[in-house]
């Protein structure tokens, strides 16, 4: 399945936001914009749904209804998500799962849910507040989603969300993880775990997966002949091989990766990992242009067997050079004083002119989401 429409309202940087999305979505924007905020959106329904979650801990660990709740909410404060949930390249609603949040006046100040629906198809099997909900008011600080005794009728949404998977790879997390002490955080989205992850995976599969890898760090990483898992007094760590006149002398385990090299293993092993929804923040960091520039066409190829959606964002003219890419799946944000605007690129009549006359969707959409007054930046200093 994937995630075919996703509905805001008073979402952070988002007054209000209706997108169609595709199988693969490009988030785009200026530094501030709300890339990072709209994937936040996915992750929240994660923690809701995902065991040991639930509604208070993914309202508290993003530090209360006020943070989450957008500065242009005025008069109607309610936080809304929806969401469609259709199959890879349909558009056949299969779900609908809605839920509206406000916290409570007095008291403990709790989150709570205004409302909660869900349609599987176009009939709505389940619509909150119910009456056991208006007698026991104490029962709407807990979705239906999060709570295997209610949500038995639909089941699959939960299931799809919790296991939504986002990579922002830290390479210093990956290198030092002792240096890094106190709790890890929810999901382990930077990476500090990754090698956890990959000594979970059997045997066979983790070697053919890092088989694969080897082969496109072969072409991208000068002189790297092999990479391999190994242990080493039972702490897992990765092992590449590089070509040098002295035997043995050429290999590194991960601590001595390049930065580089460790983002692209993270990205290439996360697109093998599963068919659930994959959220990539800036891929293209630490990574060669020449890289960069095949990254869309690389995706495309790894998510379609699995029939996997992909949403990222990224700020790279090299990423976005791409011709492969259709309007369709980018997404633009366009700050404004009343939250941050989003539009389909196609929407976007300049934008569709300039492709037609032959411009790629870097040098098409990329002027648009630069600061006005970035050419001043030089004079400030």
């Amino acid at each position: 399945m994937i995630i075919s429409r996703l509905i805001l309202k008073n979402w952070k940087n988002f007054k209000e936001l209706d997108v169609e999305l595709q199988d693969r979505a490009f988030i785009v924007g200026a530094n501030a914009s709300g890339k990072s905020n709209l994937l936040d959106a996915f992750r929240f329904l994660r923690d809701i749904a995902k065991p040991g979650g639930g509604l208070q801990k993914a309202v508290t660990d993003r530090g209360g209804i006020s943070k989450i709740r957008s500065l242009a909410a005025r008069k109607y404060p309610d936080v809304e998500i929806e969401v469609h949930l259709s199959e890879f390249s349909s558009r056949e609603i299969l779900w609908k799962y809605a839920i509206g949040i406000k916290q409570e006046a007095r008291g403990f100040r709790l989150p709570f849910i205004s409302y909660e629906k869900v349609s599987k198809g176009e009939k709505e099997i389940l619509c909150r507040p119910t009456e056991e909900d208006k007698n026991d008011t104490a029962r709407r600080t807990q979705t239906y989603l999060e709570q295997i005794n209610t949500n038995k009728e639909f089941r699959e949404i939960a299931r799809f969300f919790e296991t939504t998977l986002y990579l922002h790879l830290v390479p210093q997390l990956l290198k030092y993880p002792q240096a890094f002490t106190g709790p890890d955080l929810p999901g382990d989205p930077f990476g500090k775990g990754f090698l956890e992850r990959v000594a979970k995976v059997n045997e066979k599969t983790r070697d053919a997966w890092l088989k694969r890898i080897q082969h496109a760090l072969k072409l991208a990483v000068p002189q790297l002949t092999e990479l391999k898992y190994t242990t080493d007094l039972g702490y897992p760590h990765l092992e590449a091989l590089y070509e040098h006149w002295r035997p043995g002398a050429g290999k590194q385990k991960e601590d001595q990766f390049s930065d580089g090299t460790l983002r692209m293993i993270g990205l290439l092993w996360s697109l093998q990992e599963g068919d659930s929804l994959l959220l990539l923040e800036e891929p293209e960091l630490s990574l060669n242009g020449a890289i960069v520039s095949k990254l869309a066409p690389l995706i495309h190829k790894l998510q379609k067997p699995r029939k996997r959606q992909v949403i990222l964002t990224s700020h790279s003219a090299e990423l976005l050079n791409d011709k492969g890419i259709s309007l369709n799946e980018i997404i633009v944000l366009e700050p404004a004083s009343e939250g941050t605007k989003v539009v389909v690129a196609s929407g976007i009549k300049e934008v569709k002119m300039m492709l037609n006359e032959g411009m790629s969707p870097a040098s098409a959409i990329l002027p648009r989401i630069k600061p006005k007054n970035i050419n001043q930046l030089t004079m400030e200093f």
